[in-house]
Formats: C-alpha cells, sequence, structure tokens
C-alpha cells in the first residue's frame, strides 16, 4: 500500500512529498531530496494497525 506524506528537507528545509510503501513494514532508508538534491535518511514506522509515522534527518557520512 501506498501512502504519501509531506516532510520538510532537512537540508534546504522545502516542504517535499515522499511515497511510502507502508506494506513493507518498519524500515530506515536513503533518499535525496527532489528540490536540493542532497541526500537524507528516512525513518518509517509502521505499526500493526497500518497507521504510520516518518522522520527525516540529513545523511551522516
Amino acid at each position: 500500500m501506498l501512502e504519501e506524506a509531506v516532510v520538510t528537507c532537512p537540508a534546504c528545509w522545502q516542504d517535499i512529498v515522499l511515497e511510502l510503501y507502508l506494506s513493507g513494514g518498519s524500515a530506515r532508508y536513503a533518499e535525496d531530496c527532489p528540490v536540493c538534491c542532497r541526500p537524507m535518511t528516512v525513518s518509517l514506522h509502521v505499526d500493526n494497525e497500518g497507521g504510520f509515522e516518518v522522520s527525516v534527518e540529513p545523511e551522516s557520512g
């Protein structure tokens, strides 16, 4: 199941829309900001009822 979430890029502070694949369960992955192209880490938590929380932080490296 795909869901959309609006988050704020930790590099350029622009609001961006992420498409999240909830059927895969909780995940942590890197994705580039579509505005500034800087990498960020996306943390997705999916609960047993189908609800979810998502957060982003600058990619450490």
